[in-house]
């Protein structure tokens, strides 16, 4: 045949597209290129996929081969189309079997020797490829496992290119190649720690379970060495496991990022970056490849920045849009990528530079200059999306006794179970899964409204401008959750009174 098909997957942002590959051979003065926007890591698979069949003992044609990858309209990037294009090339002159190559899709990177090296992605490829109504995947041997966690796909693992021809039905030789595998994955992360460690801090533990039951932004404030730390890095252990939609969105992400994948983790994700990340690593980005920043990474869990106050206002301010929206859209001049950014937010900040300013028996150092220009780092319109703010002193002796019980992470875990199973019933039949999610007209005018009666401190509070109407809709979020984790089915005074004081310390 003088064309030949087969389909790969090109990557935008964290979706999958189908992309047809095309090979046609004529009887013009050989040549071999690629059209359908290729990148450069992409048109230099021209010689990739021409060492790799000379040297997997299936060389190309030697005419004019044009490979068109469709829609070309698509930008494309990547290594990952090698197969593809290699396959494709082989079907025009080759015995392969055409039913077999037009039906399967080729994703993974070709060596020059002819072995098939790993690439980034292929859960989120493998996805958009079994959405498409492919139900055959060939990828390199060391994707295998994380090609097999979606479900109704047939994943042929291979381990060279020479492996490949001789499924789809050509009679070559396959070479007892060693499978390149992948390098060597990191320590795996110790298990969370315990929030009955914490001494002391009750009310910042009890702040921190309504947090995990509604999924609301939280910060803290306080001294060095009041446990702000301690308290987010518990966050994590007392959320329910992942669920299969979730997990498989986590795991995407991580693929993407280029980390080993091998399960679908139940375990929402935890990603704290250091205060000197630029916004690119923040939010996602790249000048040729757009890859996934830290918020992608944290969402269906926890992204905690320590030492907020320390963060470039311009990096803080950028989270702004995703905290409304749950996805963030990176725009560069030939492609939009989108990622989702559905995560929790847990800010940590010093009071000011030093960390004394306004603490018994501190003597702070700074100027007021610097004080202002500290706490202004975290500007209005971003506090005014978090739901939860923390002021923490340092522990007394008298509040290291814990004779009166402490609150365990399985016992917390348990409480924020129930909380979410009661919102779930409340919301269901709606969009949103969450106290966090719900949307403000809901909230206000929807079938659970509260009475005007209830809402009275809450109406007050925006009358004398201490609430913004979006600090109105959080501060119902917040009560809601509240009124999830006593068991009530209803909002009551007390639960608007405690959410405004979680806000803003407002009294009721």
């Amino acid at each position: 045949m003088s064309v030949a098909r087969t389909w790969a997957v090109a990557l935008v942002g964290a979706q999958g597209e189908p992309v047809e590959v095309e090979a046609d051979l004529s009887n013009q003065t050989p040549e071999f290129k690629i059209i359908g926007l290729p990148d450069k890591a992409l048109a230099e698979a021209v010689q990739r996929v021409h060492n790799a069949c000379v040297n997997s003992g299936v060389p190309l044609p030697r005419r004019r081969l044009t490979v068109n990858l469709s829609p070309a309209s698509l930008p494309k990037q990547g290594s990952g189309f090698d197969l593809a294009i290699a396959i494709a090339c082989l079907a025009t002159e080759s015995g392969m079997d055409p039913a077999s190559v037009a039906s399967a899709v080729h994703l993974g990177e070709l060596g020059l020797d002819g072995r098939l090296r790993p690439v980034p992605g292929v859960l989120p490829a493998v996805v958009a490829a079994a959405r498409a109504g492919h139900r055959t995947v060939v990828v390199p041997w060391a994707n295998r496992v994380e090609a097999e966690l979606v479900d109704g796909i047939e994943v042929v693992a291979a381990v060279n290119l020479a492996q490949v021809v001789a499924w789809h039905g050509a009679d070559v030789i396959v070479p007892p190649d060693e499978p390149v595998d992948l390098p060597e994955e990191d320590a795996p992360l110790p298990d969370a720690p315990d929030l009955a460690d914490v001494l002391g801090q009750r009310e910042a533990v009890d702040a921190l379970v309504v947090a995990a039951a509604g999924g609301h932004h939280l910060l803290m404030c306080g001294p060095p060495g009041a446990g702000k730390t301690m308290l987010a890095r518990r966050l994590p252990g007392i959320l329910p496991e992942l669920d299969d939609r979730a997990a498989l969105a986590s795991a995407s992400i991580r693929s993407l990022s280029g980390s080993r994948v091998v399960d679908l983790s139940r375990t929402p994700p935890f990603e704290a970056p250091h205060h000197s990340v630029s916004v690119a690593a923040l939010v996602g980005g790249g000048s040729r490849t757009v890859r996934p920043g830290a918020i992608a990474r944290a969402s269906e869990g926890i992204l905690f920045l320590d030492e907020a106050g320390e963060f470039p206002t311009h990096a803080l301010d950028a989270l702004r849009q995703p905290l409304e929206s749950g996805s963030i859209t990176i725009h560069r001049s030939s492609v939009s990528a989108a990622f989702p950014a559905r995560f929790q937010l847990v800010l940590a900040t010093n009071p000011c530079p030093c960390g004394d300013y306004g603490i018994r028996g501190g003597k702070c150092t700074c100027a007021p200059a610097a004080i202002r220009r500290y706490r202004g780092r975290l500007s209005g319109p971003l506090l005014d999306r978090i739901d939860i703010e923390l002021t923490l002193a340092r522990v007394s002796v008298a509040q290291r006794d814990q004779s009166h019980g402490v609150l365990t992470t399985a016992a917390a875990r348990e409480r924020v179970s129930v909380a979410r199973e009661r919102a779930a019933v409340r919301l269901a039949g709606t969009p949103w899964r969450l106290n966090a999610e719900v949307s403000g007209p809901w909230l206000r005018e929807g079938p659970h409204a509260p009475a005007a009666v209830i809402r009275r401190p809450l109406d007050a509070a925006l009358h004398r401008g201490a609430l913004t109407l979006r600090g109105y809709d959080r501060v119902l979020r917040v009560a809601w959750s509240l009124a999830d984790l006593d068991a009530s089915p209803q909002l009551g005074v007390d639960h608007i009174g405690r959410a405004l004081y979680l806000k803003k310390g407002i009294a009721s």
